[in-house]
């Protein structure tokens, strides 16, 4: 189901979440996944540390085998919890590669100011998880891999990732589970808590995601799946992201030019 279809069918906030059933579904659908779109291929991911891309580097694991996943860790010159990554790829025994995206970032920033007579706060923000994607996918292209979106739909639903940075990848198991059922789902695959319940933070800014969204996901996975929500401008506040963010959740619109 697109996003523009509709909210999915009500199920509780996480009510009657079958996580041992969803991680198993998942886990064949990555495996039908690359049988048909890259045999022998290997699973690229982007360690953060956080519960998202540590779910996902289980779940390729538990897919393919640890042999055939890759993570790729992308500080920004010091990065205060790198040791969270690099524990994470230690836990799952996957092979890991380290790329450090500040002189790059340095280099890119410093040509857009020369280039353009003002920068917005955004273009700063939003240009470090598009030079990690171009670096995950140089690490992919390189070691026949397909790289893995990490984004759950929690945080696409109000708009919370970069097109073509974190929002990118080949394929995409956590994309229609809310943050409490990918946490569920971490629990299951026997991830330690450090992992599953670290608090989201994207490590560009200070503040945590939530308090740059301005609720908590606890909140909006309620919302999402079931439509209750206690507080009206909560609410507006997230229907409005969610409407200005459609754009991020479809492919390019194309001219309909038909000769």
């Amino acid at each position: 189901m697109s996003f523009a279809e509709g909210r999915p069918a009500p199920a509780g906030a996480n009510a009657g979440f079958a996580a041992e059933k969803v991680k198993d579904e998942i886990v064949c659908w990555i495996r039908d996944w690359f049988a048909e779109n890259g045999p022998g291929c290997n699973a690229i991911v982007a360690i953060s540390g956080g519960k998202d891309s540590s779910v996902v580097a289980a779940l390729c694991v538990e897919a393919l085998g640890r042999e055939r996943v890759i993570g790729v860790l992308l500080p920004k010159g010091q990065q205060p919890d790198i040791d969270v990554s690099r524990a994470l790829v230690a836990h799952l025994g996957i092979k890991s590669y380290e790329i450090n995206i500040a002189a790059c970032f340095d280099g890119l920033l410093d040509e857009v100011r020369r280039a353009l007579p003002e920068i917005a706060v955004q273009t700063v923000t939003n240009l470090p998880p598009r030079l990690r994607m171009a670096a995950t996918y140089a690490v992919s292209q390189s070691l026949n891999g397909r790289v893995a979106n990490t984004c759950n739909l929690s945080e696409d639903w109000v708009g919370y990732a970069t097109r073509y940075g974190d929002g990118a990848g080949d394929f995409s198991p956590l994309s229609r589970l809310t943050v409490q059922e990918v946490k569920a789902v971490g629990r299951v695959l026997g991830l330690p808590s450090m992992f599953v319940d670290k608090t989201p933070i994207d490590g560009l800014q200070p503040k945590t995601d939530e308090e740059n969204l301005g609720f908590t996901y606890a909140v909006l996975d309620r919302y999402i799946r079931t439509g209750e929500i206690d507080d009206a401008k909560t609410k507006e506040r997230i229907d409005r992201l969610h409407a200005a963010n459609q754009f991020k959740l479809r492919y390019m619109d194309c001219f309909p030019y038909e000769p």
